[in-house]
């Protein structure tokens, strides 16, 4: 099978790798010959890696590289059996590549995209066969992390869903199936993480350190704040804000003028050496040591990510299984979110959401009506 893929980011990259260890002869494009390179480069590093650790032999390393092609022209794809597009997440470009690939590849070939936001239905309507499109939406980097989000747009053929899942699934990857709407399923659980963490920071309950040091000792990997400065503030407000928009302006998903200053300001976490924290001085952060405030702000931050779990079954955005499944493969959660709403209790949540809600007289608290039947 020949698998196009189009960008050579380190998404894009990653995408390649995946499937040309899994056997796959891969063509890579961009536009940019320079990204292409820092592409080869970095999957070259990669592979090495995994031979290095024994789970790869050499010459398997060598022919995985050997299976994947740098394209000087997006003509080169048009055999391709599958194209994934690993672009920057703006609509209209995305539709424009789209329109652009339909002219060139066969009429068989299945069209993606690895947008983590964007309706895959209004990339799907640039296309004059939108049956053939479908989301495919990797997590950063794709070669480590094992979830895939398949999203089929309301016109995609079913059967070519069952095919998607099979291929991803033969590259060992584990495969959820989300419908269609803004941010999926990761990306629209996980908002509460980071914007209540915000918001409890904005209102002077604690400190950035402190709120991280709550959610850590409850089994996170990453604080809040580390992990937005992690992911960058220019992606992770971007996403932030699509959602918000895309959810008709829903309180619930409101962008923060505190990430928004940090973005503007250039601030935007790790790779720039500043955003919450600084990297670059020797400044120290220390938690306030007080258990009983942390396990207040592990309680607000846990119910709004519990609730929204249980939203996103309720809109049917997918099952119990796959919501559980995704938040502890996408972002690696200590826990699935239904199943840690149950160990707290339930009602224990209900009360916690009711109490923020009567406090704030926000909606953004309001309790979902699925966590209210399982309450």
């Amino acid at each position: 099978m020949i698998i196009g893929i189009v960008g050579a980011g380190a998404m894009g990259a990653g995408i390649a790798q995946v499937a040309a260890m899994a056997g796959n002869e891969v063509r890579l494009f961009d536009t940019n010959a320079d990204a292409k390179s820092k592409a080869l480069r970095s999957i070259t590093d990669s592979v090495n890696i995994f031979v290095s650790k024994g789970k790869l032999q050499p010459e398997e390393g060598v022919a995985v590289i050997g299976k994947i092609y740098l394209c000087e022209k997006l003509v080169t794809l048009a055999d391709c059996d599958i194209v994934i597009e690993a672009i920057i997440e703006d609509l209209q470009i995305k539709k424009a590549l789209f329109t652009d690939l339909e002219k060139i590849v066969t009429s068989t070939c299945i069209l993606a995209s690895n947008t983590s936001s964007l309706s895959i239905t209004s990339i799907a309507s640039s296309l004059g066969k939108p049956e053939r499109c479908i989301g495919i939406h990797f997590f950063n980097p794709p070669v480590l992390m094992k979830l895939v989000e398949i999203v089929p747009a309301i016109q995609t053929n079913q059967d070519m869903v069952t095919f998607v899942k099979e291929l991803i699934t033969s590259w060992g990857k584990t495969v959820v199936v989300a419908k269609d709407t803004p941010g999926f399923i990761v990306n629209k659980v996980a908002r509460p993480y980071y914007s209540e963490a915000i918001r409890i920071l904005e209102e002077g309950i604690a400190d950035i350190a402190t709120i991280d040091s709550a959610m850590t000792q409850n089994g996170f990997k990453m604080g809040p704040f580390t992990l937005m400065d992690f992911i960058g503030h220019d992606v992770n407000y971007r996403v932030t804000e699509s959602v918000w928009k895309s959810f008709f302006y829903d309180s619930k998903y409101r962008p923060s003028f505190t990430q928004l200053r940090l973005l503007e300001a250039g601030y935007l976490g790790k790779k720039s050496g500043k955003g919450f924290y600084d990297y670059n001085g020797d400044e120290q952060n220390v938690a306030v040591d007080d258990e009983k405030l942390k396990q207040k702000i592990f309680i607000r931050i846990i119910s709004m990510l519990i609730n929204e779990a249980a939203d996103t079954v309720w809109m049917q955005i997918c099952n119990t299984e796959d919501v559980e499944l995704a938040m502890k493969l996408g972002v690696n959660y200590p826990k699935g979110l239904l199943a840690w709403g149950k160990e707290i209790g339930y009602q224990n949540v209900i009360q916690c959401l009711d109490d923020l809600h009567h406090t704030y007289g926000e909606e953004r608290y309001r309790v979902c009506r699925f966590l209210k039947n399982l309450g």
